[in-house]
């Protein structure tokens, strides 16, 4: 992407972003800003500038252009913050009515939360629903009720802890909802590689799906992995052919058991010095190279 000046990412309620350009504005990290929005104007806060906004742009799939189409139109006043202060407030109005009349259509779909547009010209209904639903009358009335525009946006369990936030096992603020950028898919493979225990109960988070740090140090578990002979590998050792029954990366020992069912416990560089000595490597995947064919 080519160097913009006044590029920048705004945040706004939970997890949404967007990025946008300005000029002749003195802003920071942190600056309340009111921006162009769709049919109107919109409050967030400044959460990166120039260079880091692009990179954050690019990597997370947000530019559909290499300028973003919409500007930051102002600093916000005081009197301007304290508004959406109240508007946030009257989202908990927002969700209970919406709820009200999800009941009273029979609608199957939970309402998760609501955001008011700055200038009160749109009205974000977020939902969680496990089947495609028909909510031509609810917007109708959601119309009427609240007179503005409404956009109804159907969002995944995933998201939905990220929009409200949450505790996770570990005692500390959900990643999704205070620092992680974006959801990535989280595989059952991540687990199996790091040997954890594959009880949903154990490995699932807050929103029931895999947790996200699942991934955080999966390269460092397979790199480490790499080190180590696999699993089930026939090798000749100072003893004889052996297969490798189990590898400790923590400890750095591998668990050797010989063709009479005796086990043994040997470092890792201990296993190394005797295939070399018997003119066998370790290659980096672990498997055993010579000039002899090994199963």
């Amino acid at each position: 992407m080519a160097q913009v000046a006044g590029f920048a990412e705004v945040r706004f309620k939970g997890t949404r972003k967007a990025y946008f350009t300005y000029e002749a504005m003195d802003l920071a990290p942190g600056s309340h800003v009111v921006v162009e929005a769709d049919r109107g104007e919109d409050l967030g806060e400044v959460s990166a500038l120039g260079a880091i906004a692009q990179r954050k742009c690019s990597s997370s799939g947000g530019c559909s252009t290499p300028t973003p189409e919409k500007r930051i139109v102002r600093p916000a006043r005081t009197d301007e913050i304290g508004r959406i202060e109240s508007l946030r407030t009257d989202e908990s109005r927002v969700r209970i009515e919406t709820r009200k009349l999800v009941d009273k259509h029979r609608l199957k779909m939970k309402v998760t939360e609501a955001e008011w547009q700055f200038d009160r010209n749109k009205l974000i209904i977020y939902f969680t629903a496990e089947r495609r639903v028909d909510f031509r009358e609810l917007v109708r009335d959601l119309a009427r009720t609240f007179r503005t525009r409404i956009e109804l946006k159907q969002i995944g369990v995933r998201d939905e802890a990220a929009l409200l936030g949450g505790v996770g096992r570990c005692g500390r603020e959900l990643c999704c909802s205070t620092w992680l950028p974006e959801l990535n898919p989280v595989s059952l493979q991540l687990a199996k590689d790091q040997r954890l225990s594959l009880n949903p109960a154990q490995i699932s988070g807050c929103c029931g799906r895999l947790m996200c740090c699942l991934m955080y140090e999966h390269r460092t578990y397979v790199e480490a992995r790499r080190r180590f002979p696999r699993e089930g590998k026939a090798l000749r050792t100072g003893k004889g052919e052996e297969r490798v029954v189990a590898v400790d990366i923590w400890r750095d020992t591998v668990t050797l058991r010989d063709n009479e069912g005796t086990r043994r416990l040997v470092t890792l560089e201990a296993l190394k010095g005797e295939m070399s000595s018997g003119g066998l490597t370790l290659g980096p995947e672990g498997a055993a190279e010579s000039g002899e064919a090994t199963t």
